[in-house]
């Protein structure tokens, strides 16, 4: 019989530890030092203790907790000593089975390790869906991590084994986060779409209106009507792809929900595209259920957020609050290709824009979720967190010239050098962003047109990107960083220009649906983490014309984010999903008490 949260709760401090044994390797006094904070209410607050005992413990014990993990592949499985667990998930990984040079491979892999670091390598195997994964994989993670920080690969290896003690904890309690694996999964398909160039390498690349672009749009749509059980869906005039869901009155006022399906060049698979999966899967639970709430939802799969191949960002949301420019329509891609003519191959029309405005006095407001594309998460071990304020930020492109000229003719003293002009600005940039809290600047592209080893860069094109918590800091970050890039242009001989493409104001959360968002993250029985949001996300767009409030969702390999490293747990989805389910609850038990 599976265990349930109130066998645990009603057992002896024996019991309980009997109970869970084998979640944790060898150490069975991470149970013994949690029965002591009981009760439990949920299966996600059970394992959230058992990670602050270890959190809480300090270093040794957990050093000592790592050391008690066998190596992969190693002494341990050739004599057959390994735990029941371990050799089970060892062995779904197929690392039973390793040819000669793997296993080969796999041991050097393991002294070297060890050499650096003192403590056996650690990987959940059984993966962030738990099906497990390929050798080829645990291999290059291996080889990965070990150019980590000692403190870094610690706490990594402590990330892995709450991720394999969660697992082994589902098995305990004969549970699946069946709603996560199939968030999980659409992720996973939908990254079959990518840009040539990036496809035959295995990256993950869709920008604006691309060959896969479009497939994506079709196949969210697809997924939306067939699989989920909406309305309407269509793909409207920028490329959204809209999925409705209607209330029990179909004139209902609607949540507004979403986010966007492109991708940065070699980026992540769950970035804008969470927050569109998330809540298609509750809606298709409802629609299972045969369900109608109070309202309708409507879900929208924004075609654009990224800025990769026009200078314009936020099309897609920009679009439902009235804010699409004309004369973007006439900005050229790499290819020389404008979006005009982009927009037509892809049967979508133009004049058709306009009339995407939401009205919104039809609108409850909007909610977002979101992998939190950084750290703060899983240094907490928290799957969840709420969103309190999204970073005002503001964005250009430039370009220095200079004077082009023979590299070993040419005295240093004489020298107009574009390159150096813009690493100088980035040095600054660096400097004053970091001079005050909450304000974070960034030189993402430095780039010599036809540059050559013996010529003096006569030509740099760069970005810049300032974000802080509020427009004052960022506006006046800017302010000096623009003073600073005159300075530098004159004392060089050297010109600039420089055209803002992006410009948004930060946007605090509205506090009725923070709230709601806290209550739901409550319900799941974990602690309630707020936090501000560095990234920029089409959550800001709507929050111009109505309430808006996030949601944050755990991230993997230290919460990396626009690197093809990013990811998340089915277990993590889950909870996700879970808390969207509550807020919709939440709401619906509001709309029927006002109506009362």
């Amino acid at each position: 019989m599976p265990l349930t949260i109130e066998q645990l709760n009603a057992a002896t401090p024996a019991e309980f530890v009997a109970l869970l044994d084998g979640t944790y390797e060898h150490s069975p006094w991470i149970a013994e030092r949690a029965a002591a904070l009981r009760p439990f209410t949920s299966l996600a607050g059970l394992k959230h203790a058992l990670v602050g005992v270890v959190r809480d413990a300090g270093i040794e014990p957990q050093l000592a907790l790592i050391r008690a993990h066998p190596e992969l592949a190693g002494k341990a499985m050739v004599s057959k000593t390994l735990t029941a667990e371990s050799t089970n998930e060892q062995g779904r990984a197929g690392l039973t089975d390793c040819t000669p040079e793997e296993f080969a491979r796999l041991q050097q892999l393991n002294a070297d390790y060890n050499a650096r670091f003192g403590f056996p390598f650690i990987l959940a195997v059984r993966g962030p869906r738990g099906l497990g994964l390929g050798r080829h994989e645990i291999i290059a993670t291996f080889a990965r991590r070990l150019g980590n920080p000692v403190d870094f690969e610690r706490d990594e290896c402590l990330r892995n084994i709450h991720r394999i003690a969660e697992i082994r904890l589902n098995d305990k309690f004969g549970v699946s986060p069946e709603l996560g694996n199939r968030v999980w999964d659409w992720a996973e398909r939908l990254a079959q779409h990518s840009d040539p160039g990036y496809a035959e390498r295995g990256e993950l690349t869709v920008t604006y209106l691309t060959d896969a672009h479009r497939a994506c749009a079709q196949r969210l749509a697809h997924w939306m009507k067939a699989d989920c059980g909406f309305d309407e869906v269509e793909i409207d005039a920028v490329g959204n792809v809209v999925g409705v869901y209607h209330g029990s009155d179909p004139a209902a006022s609607r949540l507004l929900t979403g986010s966007h399906y492109d991708t940065v060049r070699n980026g992540g698979k769950y970035d804008g595209r969470l927050g569109i999966f998330v809540p298609m899967a509750v809606v298709a639970e409802l629609h299972r259920a045969g369900r109608r709430l109070p309202f309708g939802i409507e879900v929208v799969g924004f075609a654009e957020e990224e800025g990769q191949r026009y200078k314009a960002t936020f099309l897609g949301s920009g679009a439902l609050v009235g804010q699409f420019d004309p004369a973007w329509l006439d900005q050229v891609d790499a290819d020389g290709v404008t979006m005009r003519a982009a927009m037509q191959h892809a049967g979508l029309c133009v004049d058709d824009i306009p009339a995407l405005q939401r009205d919104p006095a039809r609108y409850l407001g909007f909610v977002e979720v979101h992998i939190e594309q950084g750290p703060v998460l899983a240094e907490l071990d928290l799957p969840l967190g709420v969103v309190t304020s999204i970073n005002g930020s503001v964005r250009f492109v430039g370009e220095v010239t200079g004077m082009a000229s023979h590299a070993g003719t040419t005295p240093m003293g004489r020298r107009r050098d574009a390159a150096l002009a813009v690493a100088e600005l980035a040095l600054f940039v660096e400097r004053r962003a970091a001079s005050v809290p909450h304000v974070v600047g960034t030189v993402g592209i430095l780039e010599v047109p036809n540059g050559s080893i013996n010529v003096v860069p006569g030509r740099c094109r760069f970005s810049l990107d300032i974000r802080a918590t509020t427009d004052a800091a960022r506006d006046a970050c800017l302010h000096d960083v623009r003073t600073e890039l005159a300075a530098i242009c004159q004392r060089r001989g050297v010109s600039v220009t420089l055209d803002e493409t992006m410009r948004a104001s930060a946007a605090p959360s509205d506090p009725a649906w923070q709230t709601r968002w806290e209550r739901a993250v409550a319900a799941t029985g974990l602690p309630v983490h707020r936090l501000p949001s560095g990234a920029g996300h089409d959550a800001m767009k709507l929050h111009e014309v109505m309430p808006q409030a996030m949601l944050f969702v755990r991230g993997l390999n230290a919460g990396i984010s626009h690197n093809p490293l990013e990811s998340s747990t089915n277990e993590d989805i889950e909870l996700s999903v879970r808390a969207f389910a509550h807020l919709l609850e939440q709401l619906a038990t509001e709309s029927l008490e006002s109506r009362a």
